[in-house]
């Protein structure tokens, strides 16, 4: 039977002595996306985690994406992108090698966004490069009545333009075309729990469709604020053989800032839902 820590104050648990593998019975697998549905973030310490193992463990919750920035996969696993500041024969390793990276949802510029993300750590930095997490059903959940009423069948653009304008190394003209802005709900009913949450982010989110662009700009920046709201916020301290699974339907996350002289590299992937289970665009 799986035992849990809680972590943060409305979310996050870890799963006690629980090795990540694929021989993981079909009953333990289900009892870790009920916690996950549950608690958003899951953590699994202490694991010695490959590749291999690290795809067939992720793709038992959904199928895998194959990141947009091919410069960036796996050599052997696509499905695996690598979050680094480290290099390879001159050229960056992973993505995100910047001191900071500002609060995002991974993937909320697809047609069919990802439902989870599963980051393995790999090579840390002694301090810092931690990752904080928000919440955003109980930040939904927690919204003035009348700001709910306003954002009710509202819309946004999402673009990965603009983050990789603020945060990262600008993509090819083919990637572009693979990563058009698009647009999604404000508000987006998760597609497994069916629980609402906000579905912003400052790093992509740009505009509020058909708003006056004042009062979309203050509007964001509202939303931007309420949620990252301690009381809405887990922050994780990375410890070698971590793991994070997190929700991607309804938590935001961002990377604190780390001395770069120092390496790190963490092992990422994204998991997107059934087709039967997308949202509508």
């Amino acid at each position: 039977m799986l035992t849990i820590r809680q972590l943060g104050d409305t979310f996050g648990a870890e799963v006690l002595n629980f090795t990540i593998s694929n021989a993981a019975s079909a009953e333990t697998l289900q009892a870790i996306k009920a916690l996950w549905a549950e608690h958003k973030v899951l953590l699994f310490r202490h694991q010695s985690i490959d590749e291999a193992t690290l795809v067939d463990f992720s793709r038992r919750f959904g199928p895998l994406e194959i990141h947009v920035r091919s410069e960036y996969l796996s050599s052997h696993f696509p499905e695996i992108l690598y979050v680094s500041n480290m290099t390879d024969n001159g050229k960056p390793l992973g993505i995100l090698s910047d001191t900071e990276v500002g609060w995002h949802y991974d993937q909320i510029y697809l047609p069919k966004p990802a439902v989870g993300s599963l980051l393995a750590s790999h090579t840390l930095p002694p301090n810092g490069g931690n990752t904080e997490f928000a919440d955003m059903g109980a930040a939904y959940a927690a919204l003035p009545e009348a700001t709910r009423q306003r954002l009710a069948g509202a819309r946004a653009v999402q673009s990965y333009e603009a983050f990789n304008r603020a945060y990262s190394v600008p993509t090819n003209d083919e990637q572009r075309k693979r990563s058009p802005d698009i647009e999604h709900p404000i508000v987006r009913i998760h597609p497994i729990t069916g629980q609402p949450a906000l579905y912003l982010c400052p790093g992509m989110t740009t505009q509020i469709v058909g708003w006056d662009p004042e009062e979309s700009a203050a509007m964001l920046q509202e939303l931007f604020d309420w949620c990252v709201q301690p009381r809405f916020v887990y922050a994780h301290e990375w410890q070698d053989g971590d793991a994070l699974l997190w929700d991607n339907a309804c938590t935001m996350h961002r990377r604190d800032p780390f001395d770069q002289t120092h390496k790190r590299l963490m092992k990422r992937t994204t998991i997107l839902p059934p087709d039967a289970l997308a949202i509508p665009v």
